[in-house]
């Protein structure tokens, strides 16, 4: 292998807010256990395009020894998987009843990526957006979903038991710091795992110091909306 340049990742500075995934045209990197990782030295074309996203100064270049940079086997891993790049399916955030039809054949997801960890803060589609966060259960318990609860509403998902809540914390307070939200619909099961979740994202709107419109959902684990129980 011969020396070139390539990105350098610094794990203590890294602090896992993502923002330089949906940044790195190659798709280079990836959220590894909180943190963005290089996933193969000939993914990464050395040119440092993700650098300036980086709030914490935890990505640089440096020189070594590493594999070709191979731009083939780039397009086709864009080809095969979308991963983490940013996507906004609707043609209109002011008119959504226009872009989506109210079908339950039909997905009213309307962005991409959805996941907690993998969402950057400063994505568009967040402006004067309807936010769903809603446990990553809700949507195989909840039969109507897409048309009762994600319709219109931009969606986060995450697991509050078996991921890192600390990150979920952080995370979901710079969306709301960082943007304008119109309103925040937290969905979860009525298990008492799920209650982390629901904790975290009020805490996250009272830190940021907004009015935001707040409603709270919970789904039994036989699929019924018991919110009003």
């Amino acid at each position: 292998m011969a020396k070139r340049k390539i990105i350098k990742i610094d794990e203590e500075k890294c602090n896992g807010c993502s923002l330089c995934i949906p940044n790195c045209p190659e798709g280079a990197l990836q959220m590894i256990d909180g943190k963005a990782r290089l996933i193969s030295d000939f993914f990464c074309d050395g040119l440092g395009a993700c650098i300036g996203y980086c709030p914490q100064g935890a990505i640089t270049i440096e020189e070594r020894e590493a594999e070709k940079y191979d731009e083939k086997k780039v397009m086709a891993k864009k080809s095969e998987c979308p991963g983490s790049r940013v996507f906004y399916f609707g043609k209109s955030k002011t008119a959504p009843e226009k872009d989506i039809a109210a079908s339950h054949s039909k997905s009213a997801l309307r962005q991409w990526p959805v996941q907690i960890m993998l969402v950057p803060p400063n994505a568009p589609y967040f402006d004067n957006a309807d936010v769903l966060i809603a446990a990553d259960c809700v949507p195989f318990a909840y039969a109507d979903f897409h048309k009762d609860l994600l319709e219109g509403k931009i969606l986060l998902v995450g697991c509050p038991k078996l991921d890192d809540i600390e990150f979920y914390r952080e995370k979901i307070s710079q969306i709301v710091k960082q943007n304008n939200i119109k309103s925040v619909t937290c969905a979860h099961m009525e298990v008492p795992c799920c209650f982390g979740l629901l904790s975290v994202v009020k805490e996250a709107i009272t830190d940021s110091g907004k009015k935001i419109p707040f409603k709270e959902i919970t789904i039994s684990i036989r699929g019924k909306n018991i919110s009003g129980k």
